[in-house]
């Protein structure tokens, strides 16, 4: 069992930095990849970046376009998403999710946190 609790959503105008992080528990965490997924009213979650279980292989979406950053530290139990250049379609509930291999669909995905609210102005 795994449990994430996200944290580090906010505000932030556009063109704009945030760092997401993710606390995990359960002393496996670092047999998990995880991945971090966004969802907006009426959509469909969508996959934003993955990470595998030792951090060596990331994977973005392709609307990232180099804007964020995945990272983990087992050591900590956390993951993080650094989102810099933010825009205002990035706006959504950010979700951190553990899998035991990695992969970049959602249904995929063991564990789930309850999200933090990401919301980008102009």
């Amino acid at each position: 069992q795994v449990q994430l609790v996200e944290s580090g959503g906010g505000l932030v105008q556009a063109g704009g930095s945030l760092r997401l992080s993710c606390a995990a528990s359960g002393r496996t965490f670092s047999m998990y990849a995880m991945g971090w997924f966004r969802r907006v009213p009426g959509k469909e979650r969508e996959f934003v970046a993955a990470i595998n279980w030792n951090g060596d292989s990331t994977y973005y979406g392709d609307f990232v376009k180099g804007r964020f950053a995945i990272s983990r530290d087992n050591a900590k139990n956390m993951v993080y998403l650094q989102m810099n250049s933010l825009e205002l379609e990035d706006t959504a509930v950010y979700y951190c999710a553990a899998t035991s291999t990695l992969v970049l669909i959602p249904a995929e995905y063991d564990y789930w946190g309850q999200g933090t609210q990401v919301t980008v102005s102009s």
